[in-house]
């Protein structure tokens, strides 16, 4: 915080976390998108404390290229230490990060703890010509999108850097410390296992998608990757009831049958999806935007769907007793999906905090029920819950 201190400080007095900063991020032009994500993920703590450690390992090496991954290091290294001003170097902003594309000076801390992230130029350019069609500049984008870049363009970075690291012999590492998350492939032209990142261990879980054939009986399971889970919701629902609608039974008949391999024809099958490997950081994703044949366009589901503060997955994941724990709400504000607002409640050190661009307050845990939606269809609410963060109780560091 402000050497002077803030109004959450002094709010919190003797209870204000040791080591710990609150900061808010400067909106260029709806970029609150980009701002609520990043503040869900610094307050991750596994996924901020390897994501600083790479980043003590990797900022001395001389020819180390600036991308996405050191600057978002950089910006939570500012975010841990900093106190009155913050000093980088000239960084032009990515659209891609929701950031104003001007070349800027260098990036301040002011003293009402706003943070101003830049990315770095690449090729006289942004980071690449794809971030900038895919999230332009002054128009409200996608939180839920933008994460879904965000980690797997983390991910491309550092599979690039095991491979370059690999494949010259003076600057490799043993396969173990290759992006924190080492798979040694086999030569001879086995297939080789695909790299683990510390992206990966975080918030990768695995589904498997079963198909059993009604003739036979025969059961064909194929696995998935996902980094998070998109829910179907409906009105006055939970998060539990998703999830079994998630993992419930369908019938494939008619002409959706099943080509069964062993039947060697389309026989009528039973699909179901469950969860097979759970997630360190389970990531939920709430459908609340529906395209409307009738209309021609999408529109706002402003459902109300309650998300406990604690979460079992026993609807859909056999023989699992895995608990989460809430700790950070990506909420969309507004009646519609193409304009609106983003803010993002985060839990650290047992305080709920709202983050509303560059304001920063405590609120009570009361007031995150606030958040699940509106009972009714036409209501003067429209703040709602749209990307959920939880966290394994067994892996959680603090509560």
């Amino acid at each position: 915080m402000g050497a002077a201190g803030s109004k959450l400080e002094k709010a919190l007095g003797d209870q204000f976390p040791e080591g710990e900063r609150y900061f808010g991020l400067e909106n260029f032009g709806n970029t609150c998108y980009c701002n609520s994500v990043l503040q869900a993920l610094y307050f991750c703590v596994p996924f901020r404390e390897q994501l600083l450690e790479y980043y003590s390992n990797n900022k001395n090496v001389g020819d180390a290229e600036e991308n996405l991954l050191t600057c978002l290091a950089d910006l939570f290294t500012q975010m841990l230490a900093s106190t009155v001003e913050v000093v980088s170097k000239h960084f032009r902003v990515a659209r891609a990060c929701g950031l104003v594309e001007t070349l800027v000076g260098n990036s301040i801390l002011y003293s009402n703890d706003v943070i101003m992230f830049r990315l770095p130029i690449e090729n006289g350019d942004t980071i690449s010509g794809e971030l900038e069609a895919c999230f332009a500049f002054g128009k409200v984008e996608d939180a839920h999108e933008f994460l879904n870049f965000l980690l797997n363009e983390l991910v491309d970075i550092l599979e690039k850097e095991a491979q370059a690291a690999k494949s010259d012999p003076e600057t490799s590492s043993p396969p173990e410390k290759i992006a924190n998350g080492p798979k040694n492939g086999h030569a001879n032209g086995v297939r080789k296992e695909p790299l683990v990142t510390w992206v990966h261990k975080n918030f990768q879980g695995i589904l498997t998608n079963e198909t059993r054939c009604l003739r036979c009986e025969t059961v064909t399971a194929r696995d998935e990757t996902f980094f998070d889970l998109s829910l179907d919701i409906e009105q006055n629902s939970s998060i539990t009831s998703c999830l079994k609608n998630f993992s419930s039974t369908e019938t494939l008949n008619a002409e959706d049958k099943f080509f069964c391999d062993k039947c060697c024809s389309l026989q009528e099958a039973q699909k179901r999806m469950k969860i097979k490997k759970p997630p360190h950081i389970l990531v939920i994703h709430l459908k609340r935007f529906k395209y409307i044949e009738q209309l021609g366009r999408y529109k706002k589901l402003s459902y109300r769907v309650v998300f406990p503060l604690e979460l079992k997955l026993s609807n859909t994941m056999e023989d699992s007793d895995i608990e989460y724990s809430l700790f950070a709400v990506v909420v969309h504000v507004g009646s519609g999906p193409n304009h609106g607002h983003y803010v993002s409640l985060v839990k650290s050190h047992n305080h709920w905090l709202f983050f509303d661009d560059e304001n920063v307050e405590m609120i009570d845990e009361s007031a995150v029920q606030t958040f699940f939606g509106s009972a009714q269809e036409y209501s003067s609410n429209t703040d709602h819950g749209y990307i959920l963060f939880y966290e394994s109780i067994s892996a959680s560091s603090k509560s």
